[in-house]
């Protein structure tokens, strides 16, 4: 499988990686099922994973279904919350999911963006998180995105970009990275 870099980050990751939104948040009696697709898209190449606390249940399910291989992982997920307290229940919850390490923790949508990255920043000083980034799913948000990119406290994004929806090749894309992201 192709790799290449990711974000502003030293690493090289696969060109696909594997969301979890609706498909992992299942009971117990399904899990079975995201065992198998973990299964199938490690055995094509696939090592990078993404989730969220807004996916329902997907997180633990995810961090089950990788079971032993999740130290050859790279697991993205997010903070979903514009609530200090809740926003450690959720990484606190992640840690315990993801055996102690978060690989890209991202403020989701940018909901608080400014807060949430004063703390994020701190954990990942203390090793708990390795690399930090943000996301949102409307284009009417590049503005705000791109003001995040220009803090250079963000290693790498997440955007809307497929067929129908191409404003991030025109806005966003062609960046460079660099290091306060332009």
């Amino acid at each position: 499988m192709e790799h290449r870099r990711f974000g502003r980050t030293e690493l090289h990751v696969p060109v696909v990686g594997l969301g979890t939104w609706q498909t992992f948040d299942v009971g117990a009696d399904n899990e079975a099922g995201a065992r198998d697709v973990v299964e199938a898209v490690w055995a094509g190449g696939t090592r990078f994973f993404d989730s969220s606390p807004m996916y329902g249940r997907s997180e633990g399910v995810l961090g089950r279904a990788l079971g032993e291989r999740r130290g050859d992982a790279l697991v993205a997920t997010k903070i979903w919350t514009s609530s200090p307290a809740e926003a450690r229940s959720q990484f606190d919850d992640q840690l315990e999911f993801y055996g102690g390490r978060i690989d890209l923790e991202q403020v989701h949508n940018l909901v608080a963006w400014r807060t949430q990255l004063d703390w994020m920043e701190e954990q990942r000083d203390a090793g708990r998180i390795a690399f930090l980034g943000a996301t949102h799913y409307a284009a009417s948000a590049f503005d705000e995105l791109e003001t995040v990119m220009r803090t250079g406290r963000i290693d790498a994004i997440q955007v809307p970009y497929n067929p129908l929806e191409r404003e991030a090749e025109r806005r966003i894309l062609p960046r460079r990275p660099s290091s306060t992201w332009g």
